[in-house]
């Protein structure tokens, strides 16, 4: 079975995804502005933006996730009011995860860019594109894909990890409280404003 390794940009925070298989998750690319956000806001977008401004990310059960190294550096992020928490190292800036707001929810969708090439092959192509509306580049001959229809696919692994008690083994998350690890910052609308109009 396809183990997707990862890394952030100066390698301090390692680990993979078990299991890593098109059966097992969802590869997809996201273009909505949040996503464009977070790496313009850390500084990333060179690392992490692809094709048409799209996020490559992959979908997977929460229980998963291994973190080899740099627990300690991983630090959360709320873009906008939503509950969409984004995960990034803090040693180097890098966006690496994203989960909701607390272990209640469980999913983790971990950014391709920071995986080993091997593994994301394994993935195959994408399933599809998300908000390609949002998408500042040509998005002529991308697939779209619609968000009830990525929520469909990923509502039969939260079930499995609802009641299979994995959502505890989210190494993201306290596994008693379901709270995150790194308590989140949220960004203040002052430095939404400049993120837009930059």
């Amino acid at each position: 079975m396809n183990t997707l390794g990862f890394s952030c940009a100066c390698g301090a925070v390692t680990g993979s995804i078990a299991t890593a298989t098109t059966a097992e998750g969802d590869f997809v690319y996201c273009h909505c502005t949040d996503c464009q956000s977070v790496s313009k806001y850390l500084g990333a977008e060179d690392r992490i933006l692809e094709q048409a401004g799209g996020t490559a990310l992959y979908q997977s059960r929460c229980a998963r996730l291994s973190i080899a190294s740099g627990k300690d550096r991983l630090a959360g992020l709320h873009m906008t009011d939503k509950p969409t928490l984004r995960w990034y190292a803090t040693c180097c800036n890098t966006p690496m995860f994203n989960t909701y707001a607390n272990g209640k929810l469980p999913y983790v969708t971990t950014l391709l860019a920071n995986c080993e090439a091997e593994g994301r092959a394994a993935l195959g192509e994408p399933i599809g594109h998300l908000f390609l509306q949002d998408a500042p580049g040509d998005t002529e001959g991308l697939e779209p894909l619609s968000m009830n229809a990525l929520l469909r696919r990923f509502f039969k692994r939260m079930v499995k990890d609802t009641f299979s008690g994995d959502r505890r083994r989210n190494p993201l998350f306290d596994a008693e409280t379901l709270q995150p690890i790194a308590k989140p910052r949220r960004l203040t609308p002052a430095e939404r404003a400049q993120l837009a109009g930059s």
